[in-house]
This record gives structure tokens, C-alpha cells and sequence, in this order.
């Protein structure tokens, strides 16, 4: 029985498969579940998990995740909003806002859930780092602005990325659980 990952994001389900290989297969499906809004990544993917599962009016288990960038300085803002605040505010804007804080430390969080018809497992990963300037030509969203040992995510390549990513992180935590709890 395959797990379906929930997502329209092709390089997740890609970084799902390499954690889960040997485990379990991933298929990707597209669902656009509600997203409550909360403070709490976990209670965002749970519900949206719970929703994809019990709509798709099948027993295969469901994984969906959610993510965020937390500053310190700001109170752990954007955190749950991160993917609002980049399309509104931008990535240039929050690194404006924080640059003058003493304190730029920032974390990478992302929670998975799973759902089957037991019912729902939350697994959290996340990286540390610090909030410089924009720099490098790579990643995504928030990766110009997010310095993890001496480099931008932007500067680093997919493989470098992956190695430490907070969704690789979560991964693996899931992928252990899942291998005990099916063995």
C-alpha cells in the first residue's frame, strides 16, 4: 500500500521517496485541502491530512506537510504565515525588518503528518541558522535570506541543501517511526 503524499510539489514527493525507499512507495496526489489558520505548524498539517484522507474516500494513508521560517527576533514571525508574508510582503521586506535585530537567529520548521485509519502522527525537523542579506542564485522563497554554516540555502546546491533540510529532518523521523510501526 503506498502512501500518498499530498502536495503539487514534485521535488517533496522526490525527497519523500529517497527517505521512504525500501519502505514504503510514495505517490504524489493533488489536493487542495483547507489550511486552518494557527500558530501551530502540527495543527495546520494535521487538519489538512485528516481532510485529504477522509475525503479521498480511501484506506491508503496520507501525508501532508507544512513549513515555516521562524526568526527569533520577531517572535517566531513569519513562522505558520511564511508562504503569505513571502507572496505579500516579500523575502526582501522581512530581511529589511530583521537586519538591525541583534539577534537574526532564525530555524527551518517543517511538520509532517500522517494519517491511516488509526489515526494521525505528527513529526517535526527543523534547521537552525541565521538571517543575512539576499544572497546566491538557487532555491526557493526564503533561501537567499537563511545562512546555515557560512552559506545562504540560495548558495548551495540541491544535494548540499537536502543534506541538512528541515523536511529531510522530519523525513527521517518519519521514516523511522513508519518502519517500526508497520514492522
Amino acid at each position: 500500500m503506498a502512501i500518498r503524499f499530498v502536495t503539487g510539489n514534485e521535488g517533496k514527493v522526490r525527497e519523500a521517496r529517497e527517505y521512504l525507499s525500501g519502505i514504503e512507495p510514495v505517490e504524489q496526489i493533488e489536493y487542495d485541502y483547507t489550511e486552518i489558520q494557527s500558530d501551530s505548524l502540527s495543527e495546520i498539517a494535521a487538519h489538512g491530512a485528516r481532510e485529504a484522507f477522509r475525503e479521498s474516500g480511501s484506506e491508503q494513508p496520507v501525508l501532508v506537510d507544512d513549513a515555516g521560517l521562524f526568526v527569533d527576533a520577531l517572535g517566531g514571525f513569519p513562522g505558520p504565515y511564511s508562504a503569505y508574508v513571502e507572496d505579500t510582503v516579500g523575502v526582501e521586506r522581512l530581511w529589511r525588518l530583521a537586519r538591525d535585530e541583534d539577534n537574526r537567529r532564525a530555524r527551518f520548521k517543517t511538520v509532517l503528518a500522517y494519517v491511516d485509519a488509526t489515526g494521525t502522527e505528527t513529526f517535526e525537523g527543523s534547521v537552525a541558522g541565521t538571517l543575512v542579506a539576499p544572497r546566491g542564485e538557487g532555491g526557493f522563497g526564503y533561501d537567499p535570506i537563511f545562512e546555515y554554516n557560512g552559506q545562504t540555502m540560495a548558495e548551495m546546491s540541491t544535494e548540499e541543501k537536502n543534506a541538512i533540510s528541515h523536511r529531510g529532518r522530519a523525513l527521517a523521523e518519519f521514516a523511522e517511526w513508519f518502519a517500526d510501526h508497520e514492522a
